[in-house]
């Protein structure tokens, strides 16, 4: 059986390997690792033009939205708090673009920390711009409890309330068209939002790339596998 494309969003930045110090699209390894470990193959997409995001989520079966930089609260409707990091103007509208090809599409969608929170902006929701107590320390991944929602995707991937590896300041708000929230943490704080419809769409506040636990990323290739 041919195993589901699944397409991973990069971000550019200054790196530096052997004698070369440049500019370069990133991506933690544990992301194709996690991918493949869950049944699919791993494709790395590099920031580009909104104009070629359809015709790049044509030729996956699956799309990760990664995480990293905070999403520019302009995108919301909203005036920078001090503590939000700085713009990522072009990877804001690449994925931006991705994220909607994809749902137009009925792509399988899985969006990690700022993926969650920018496919809550695509539907138009709005996000908490700072909290407290889901950052263990600067570059620490920490892990909190997640209680899943009763009924819904999500439950039916984890049912039980689980450990998860956390890194993040903000946090999903308003939410936004058609999304449900499908876990919660302890304090309240939204961290899992799905689709109403039968489009597979899942977002997922934590990082499961930093851990062991295949269910989510799975749920994700098998939805890919089946829209193929």
């Amino acid at each position: 059986m041919t195993k589901p494309l699944i397409g991973v969003t990069t971000y550019l930045d200054q790196a530096r390997w052997g004698v070369w110090d440049m500019t370069a699209a990133l991506l933690p390894a544990q992301y194709p690792r996690l991918v493949r470990e869950s049944g699919g193959l791993p494709v790395m997409l590099p920031p580009g033009g909104p104009e070629d995001a359809a015709a790049v989520v044509a030729r996956l079966d699956g799309l990760v939205v990664a995480g990293g930089a905070d999403v520019e609260p302009v995108r919301y409707g909203a005036e920078p708090d001090p503590r939000t990091g700085p713009p990522a103007r072009a990877r804001d509208t690449w994925e931006l673009a991705l994220i909607d090809a994809a749902l137009a599409s009925g792509t399988p969608v899985l969006g990690i920390c700022r993926g969650m929170q920018l496919l809550n902006v695509a539907l138009g929701g709005t996000l908490v711009q700072h909290l407290d107590g889901h950052v263990e320390a600067v570059g620490v991944i920490g892990r909190h409890a997640v209680k899943p929602v009763p009924g819904t995707r999500y439950a039916s991937l984890v049912p039980e309330l689980a450990e998860v590896p956390t890194y993040h300041h903000q946090a999903v708000d308003r939410l936004g068209r058609g999304l449900t929230a499908s876990a919660h943490a302890e304090d309240g704080t939204v961290e899992a939002v799905e689709t109403d419809g039968p489009g597979w769409v899942l977002g997922v506040q934590w990082h499961p790339e930093m851990g062991e636990d295949l269910r989510v990323m799975r749920g994700l290739v098998e939805a890919a596998r089946q829209v193929r």
